[in-house]
């Protein structure tokens, strides 16, 4: 079984290629056309007071539904922005002192956290230190021992799932991690992109000390311009970098000289983007509840699609080898497998060529896996690996 019937205008639709890129460009889902057509209309026949409507109707809705899936107490701590980027940018606008920032993170964060922070490290506005995640048995103690190096850290920002493995730091882990921070004031920021609706996530226990942020362009099925960020009460309360949006939040805040903050979500939010991501994110919710589909069923679902991938592999003379991977254990990866390879740039464009999409990281191929795939697309690409020299 799979749903690719609800994507027949995506990877359903005759000649597609099979897509094993779940993690990156997730293909959607047919209800987001509806959805992107929907705001059309309402932009065209609303006209300014399409806004009343964004900001009464859809923000709330899609706020209710992700609070929802990672058990937030409180759907108005949700902010919303174009990409996790600029949020990161908000952040670091928010920490009480801006001229130095002392960030601890790891080795593998996404690429604009990465290329940010190496920039402004050039300029000495931060002083940044990175964990390695490998080897992930000792990771969570060796993080700990270097948060405990220091007592004036600005921020701390990791990973639930790891974009270049597909490790999962553990619930567990991450509580203990938040609760080795030496100081209470620290920002504790984590990226949930590869965690959100990939993997059950319950941040009931954690959701007044961490930002969490994610989006809709991977496993969400929403596409670009629909990310969010969970804000716990009392960090960041008057970020230096905001915009009008962030004044419907602090509409009911007293007038002084200062520029008025909301103290829910709202006050991390920034200045116009397209709304029609949201439109797609809170159609494809809609559709979930509508047929019964929850994160921990499709969760499942992928890892009987990965276990099906691996005993092929390993029964195939292939190009690829359950040797390879990084992360061994299925419990403790994300929705995609990671091999590492000499070869991942050749299988992935030999693959290209039999019209079936992976990517790949330098020597890391990554396959995903979503519900839109099957056991027959499965063994098609064990049969094209096989093919591949």
């Amino acid at each position: 079984m799979s749903w690719k019937q609800h994507f027949s205008r995506s990877v359903g639709r005759i000649g597609a290629p099979l897509h094993f890129a779940a993690h990156s460009h997730h293909p959607w889902p047919d209800v987001t056309l509806d959805a992107q057509q929907q705001y059309w209309l309402d932009s065209a026949q609303r006209l300014d007071k399409k806004w009343e409507h964004v900001f009464g109707e859809m923000i709330p809705a899609v706020q209710r539904h992700i609070a929802g899936h990672l058990a937030l107490p409180n759907p108005g701590t949700i902010a919303f922005a174009p990409n996790t980027h600029s949020f990161l940018l908000r952040l670091l606008s928010a920490t009480p002192v801006i001229a130095k920032h002392n960030v601890l993170s790891t080795d593998a964060e996404f690429h604009s956290f990465t290329r940010q922070m190496d920039r402004l490290s050039e300029d000495g506005l931060v002083s940044l230190v990175r964990v390695p995640v490998e080897p992930f048995a000792t990771f969570k103690d060796r993080f700990i021992a270097q948060l405990k190096t220091r007592d004036d850290w600005d921020m701390v920002w990791l990973s639930h799932v790891f974009f270049n493995s597909g490790w999962v730091l553990s619930l567990n882990d991450l509580t203990e991690i938040l609760a080795a921070i030496p100081s209470s004031d620290t920002f504790a920021v984590i990226d949930g992109y590869h965690a959100f609706m990939a993997i059950p996530v319950d941040l009931a226990a954690i959701a007044g000390r961490a930002f969490y942020l994610a989006g809709g362009y991977k496993y969400a099925m929403a596409g670009e311009g629909a990310c969010f960020m969970h804000c716990p009460p009392g960090y960041g309360a008057r970020p230096r970098d905001t915009g009008w949006y962030a004044e419907f939040g602090a509409l009911g805040a007293a007038r002084e000289s200062r520029v008025p903050y909301g103290t829910d979500g709202s006050r991390f939010a920034g200045a116009t983007y397209d709304p029609s991501g949201l439109y797609r994110l809170q159609a494809v919710m809609a559709w979930l509840a509508s047929v019964a589909l929850d994160v921990k069923t499709m969760d499942s679902y992928c890892l009987d699609l990965k276990r099906e991938f691996l005993r092929n592999l390993d029964a195939e003379s292939t190009a690829l080898s359950s040797r390879e991977l990084i992360v061994r254990d299925l419990e403790a990866c994300g929705r995609f497998l990671t091999f590492r390879t000499t070869d991942a740039a050749r299988i992935d464009r030999e693959l290209a060529e039999r019209e079936i999409i992976v990517d790949h990281r330098a020597d890391r191929l990554r396959i995903g896996f979503g519900i839109y795939q099957d056991a027959a697309d499965v063994h098609r690409l064990v049969k094209a690996l096989s093919a591949i020299v």
